[in-house]
């Protein structure tokens, strides 16, 4: 029951937000984070809007004639056409929805009808995700809750109750065993048992730490985890493909049990939403709770690893894993574990749960999490969304300054622009490399050209604009992006400065997707004049800066997007670094001269000394005498050796291949012999200890079925695989995608952990070593073959 309260005020941090229809207008619900606990939000009477062409006002009010809760009203803003537009509200988002269809039937499109109007709520107050909120704030239960409030932007940070969880179920998931939670002060597993100790909500102690509670059947423990986790009330979930296996699993078990999984806050149930390009992915809202998938959430943050396998992921970041790896052997041993041994069973799930929060901990994730969202106004569960990102900072902004933005289906199919200039390479192995890199360069092309919508917009009509590439021109006065990235990188400086790595990465990741959106398609303010005026002028400033280095003595062996390469040659090494300071402090002068003669604009270009390789391999296209391009390999000058695009990069070649090309190419630079540890490498190949480091391993991109015409190798093991599988009564494993582990056999490729035939070491000899040792070798005159096949003998 809820209590008076007193106006006053409350800083919050931004959970859920939804929106829901009710015969007064839309409801918006915000929940909040505070010091005091969760806030729910409430704004009621609340309209959807959207715009269209003023002179069309007529036709859009007889359109509309036999439908009831929409209004018309006239703005101050204009189109991108300079056209004056008139606003468009429903009392619902699914009635805008509606009048959307019948009018785009009669030639009419609304501008902005897709922005939800909980986000629209928040981006016209430039609220991302912190606010202080002002009202009559009443105790409703377990929580708080205030209406209609006065709300505004703040910098609030909270500290999140978080809980990591996971489920253990049978190999096919149709039996749920059990459930565990994790946390610094907490650890503990609900699972399915006989009666006795630890039953009914005795729990048992587990050997280390943690508790195991045993319920009779799958109702008892799924209501007593709905118990359980809202007494436990976390503000986030966290977990390994949480959303689309443990919750989707737990959905099923629910439905199946006849439970309510209410585990929102106010009780509220889970709302499901499928993807619209896969009937295999789902989107969950716990209203007042985040889920947040370790995996969905580390690729957002630019993570790269060959496999997002818990196991893999653990292993890397944190030196150990799970138990067992092997897929079988785990379905098996935990179907095992629970009949003969729970306890077991209990230490394995909790050291899954363990295992996710001490990666989130260790990595800052919750921190990545928050930062992004109060950057971005995105949810704190939302991964991907750049073009969402744009709108929501971009649309106040450009509103503000008198126009709205188009509609998709306004947008004219442009010409595509090219990607980064890259330069024809001299190939060989150099001494001592300087790599010169401009500091994001497109984001510094945006700032200092005013590359921009609403830039082209105005300039096009003005006189002394600035000249972009295909007939675009910008405003010297009226732009809007540049000043958002000159505050990004303002708060990405003062990030770096105080060693926020987190904060940091956050926003280089949103600062450097701007260029990324406006080439997009499916976004709103997609033009080609836009794009191709940030690559088309990065392509000229890398030409340029290689002409300038050029005439002032230096050599260019190679350039790609943003960075040149300088051959400085034999010298004292001593003096490399002050040498490539000193380069780039002259080409950034010299930048700033130009922009200024020639433009009349202060230049944001910023030309950085990099990396110093002491020796340097730029190899051959293969076939060929050409440098290839985006492939080469450095020493440094800490012995470390740096590889880029070559096979020790590329998880589709074996371990084998690549620490065989890591050894080889450092001996090589450190001017060693090699024969020997070739020769050792290729008689060892038969070793049967060394069979895992032949296993390749490449992703389906596709559908197994989908593979018609062009059937890779990898393809050909998956379906033998299945095969077997299939034999054995075992589910599939890759009918839709997935990683494929296999090895090459005198019967073709055939999947690790099926294979049937003799391995074919001759493939790997030559298709594998062969091409990684040639590749150096020939800069030396040699090859592998020719030293496999030397021989000792009288003349």
């Amino acid at each position: 029951m809820a209590n008076a309260g007193d106006c006053n005020t409350a800083e919050g941090f931004l959970l859920t937000r939804q929106s829901l229809e009710t015969p007064n207008g839309n409801e918006l619900i915000f929940w909040l984070r505070t010091e005091d606990g969760p806030l729910r939000v409430v704004y009621t009477g609340q309209e959807s809007v959207s715009f269209f062409p003023t002179e069309k006002q007529s036709l859009v009010e007889s359109s509309l004639a036999d439908l009831g809760g929409w209004r018309c009203a006239t703005t101050e803003l204009a189109d991108f056409n300079h056209q004056p537009v008139s606003a468009l509200y429903f009392k619902s988002h699914r009635q805008l929805y509606n009048a959307k269809d019948r009018l785009a039937a009669r030639g009419i499109h609304l501008l902005e009808s897709d922005i939800r109007p909980a986000d629209r709520f928040l981006m016209e107050r430039f609220i991302t995700a912190a606010m202080t909120v002002a009202g009559e704030i009443e105790q409703t239960g377990s929580f708080r809750t205030v209406r209609n409030p006065v709300i505004k932007a703040s910098t609030y940070r909270p500290k999140l109750n978080s809980v990591s969880m996971d489920i253990e179920t049978d190999y096919s998931a149709e039996t749920l065993y059990s459930i565990a939670l994790y946390s610094d002060e907490l650890a503990e597993v609900l699972m399915i048992g006989e009666q006795g100790s630890g039953t009914g909500g005795e729990p048992v102690e587990l050997e280390g730490s943690g508790s195991l509670t045993f319920y009779a059947d799958e109702k008892s423990l799924l209501q007593a985890f709905v118990t359980r986790l809202n007494r436990l009330d976390p503000d986030v979930i966290v977990g390994w493909n949480v959303v689309n296996f443990d919750f989707r699993c737990l959905q099923d078990f629910a439905d199946r049990a006849n439970v309510k999984l209410s585990l929102g806050r106010n009780e509220e149930l889970i709302r499901w939403r499928q993807a619209r390009d896969s009937q295999d992915r789902y989107f969950a809202l716990i209203p007042g709770r985040v889920i947040l998938d370790g995996i969905e959430l580390m690729r957002t943050a630019t993570y790269q690893f060959e496999n997002f396998s818990l196991e893999y992921v653990a292993q890397n970041l944190l030196g150990r894993g799970k138990l067992v790896d092997d897929v079988d052997q785990r379905g098996a041993e935990i179907t095992e574990q629970f009949n003969h041994d729970k306890p077991a069973l209990a230490q394995y799930n909790l050291e899954d749960c363990r295992l996710v929060w001490d990666i989130f901990v260790k990595e800052d994730l919750f921190g990545f999490a928050l930062a992004r969202s109060a950057l971005t106004g995105l949810e704190l569960d939302r991964y991907g969304g750049s073009v969402a990102a744009f709108d929501f900072l971009y649309l106040p902004r450009l509103h503000r300054n008198g126009f709205v933005a188009p509609a998709l289906e306004q947008l004219q199919p442009g010409q595509l622009s090219p990607g980064g200039y890259v330069m024809r390479s001299v190939p060989g192995i150099h001494d001592n490399v300087i790599v010169l890199d401009f500091k994001s360069l497109y984001p510094s092309i945006i700032r200092t050209f005013h590359v921009d919508p609403l830039g082209l917009v105005k300039g096009l009509n003005e006189a002394d604009a600035i000249p972009g590439f295909d007939e675009g021109r910008f405003s010297r006065h009226s732009y809007l992006l540049p000043e958002l990235i000159e505050n990004l990188w303002a708060a990405r400086d003062e990030a770096k400065a105080e060693n926020n790595a987190v904060l940091s990465q956050a926003i280089k990741i949103i600062m450097n997707s701007f260029y990324g959106i406006l080439g997009t398609q499916g976004c709103r303010f997609f033009d080609s004049r836009l794009v191709s005026s940030i690559t088309k002028r990065g392509h000229e400033i890398i030409i340029q800066s290689k002409d300038f280095l050029e005439e002032n003595g230096y050599q260019v062996i190679y350039g790609d997007t943003d960075s040149v390469f300088v051959l400085l040659g034999e010298m004292d090494t001593a003096k490399v670094a002050d040498i490539g300071h000193g380069i780039a402090s002259e080409l950034n002068k010299w930048w700033h001269d130009k922009i200024d003669s020639e433009y009349q604009l202060p230049s944001y270009l910023e030309m950085e000394f990099e990396t110093h390789f002491v020796k340097f391999l730029m190899p051959t296209v293969r076939g060929s005498e050409a440098g290839s391009k985006k492939r080469y390999a450095g020493l440094l000058p800490n012995g470390k050796v740096l590889f880029k695009g070559l096979e020790t990069v590329r998880s589709d070649w074996s371990p084998l291949a690549r620490e065989f090309q890591q050894v080889l190419y450092k001996k090589v630079f450190l001017g060693e012999p090699v024969e020997s540890y070739i020769k050792q490498t290729v008689a060892a190949i038969e070793d049967p200890d060394k069979e895992s480091l032949l296993v390749l391993r490449k992703r389906l991109r596709r559908k197994l079925a989908d593979y018609v015409k062009n059937v890779p190798p990898h393809v050909q093991a998956a379906r033998k695989a299945e095969q077997i599988r299939k034999e054995k009564n075992l589910p599939s494993l890759y009918d839709s995608g997935g990683w494929v582990e296999y090895v090459m056999t005198t019967s073709g490729p055939e999947p690790k952990q099926y294979r049937q035939s003799p391995i074919d070491f001759d493939f790997y000899i030559d298709k594998q070593l062969a091409p990684i040792a040639d590749s150096i070798l020939v800069f030396q005159e040699s090859s592998m073959a020719k030293i496999l096949d030397q021989q000792i003998g009288l003349f």
